[in-house]
């Protein structure tokens, strides 16, 4: 299974729309995970028409986009459990925050955003997983978005473009 994970998207904000690199691998996706801070369905919208998409609202998405999306889910494929939360709040870091979203609950892997750094580490059991944005990248220098291959184990990987 290939899952395709994005989060921080911000559409129609300052003209942007997705990105080819994105819509291409998510072409080969048998499920798109988005992290919140879509700001608008017109991105669910677009992205399903490529796959099923899973996902959770952020911050700074709309009523409509908050009525549509959990606050947080866990999604389960593959014998995996895959926690999915937008990691805003206050105190803690970003990080911290999406961990202590699922410290009742037994997950795989943690699949937040709102820093828009893109990061892949382990903390206890846990894979954490920030993709990054594929549309705001603030003061990085590339533009990104996740890939997780699920089978028996998994792997994953940051595309930066």
């Amino acid at each position: 299974m290939k899952i395709i994970v994005t989060a921080d998207t911000h559409l129609p904000e300052k003209n942007r729309k997705l990105p080819n690199d994105l819509l291409e691998a998510c072409q080969t996706a048998d499920l798109i995970i988005h992290a919140g801070d879509w700001s608008s369905l017109d991105v669910y919208e677009t992205l399903s028409t490529y796959a099923k998409v899973e996902g959770v609202f952020g911050n700074v998405d709309t009523p409509e986009v908050k009525q549509f999306f959990p606050k947080q889910k866990v999604i389960e494929t593959n014998g995996f459990r895959i926690g999915v939360v937008h990691g805003h709040g206050e105190k803690m870091t970003t990080e911290k925050r999406a961990r202590e979203a699922f410290s009742d609950e037994s997950t795989d892997i943690i699949i937040f955003g709102h820093s828009h750094i893109p990061m892949i580490r382990y903390f206890g059991n846990a894979l954490l997983m920030n993709p990054g944005s594929p549309t705001y990248k603030r003061t990085l220098p590339y533009y990104s978005y996740g890939v997780l291959e699920i089978g028996e184990r998994f792997h994953s990987r940051i595309v930066f473009f």
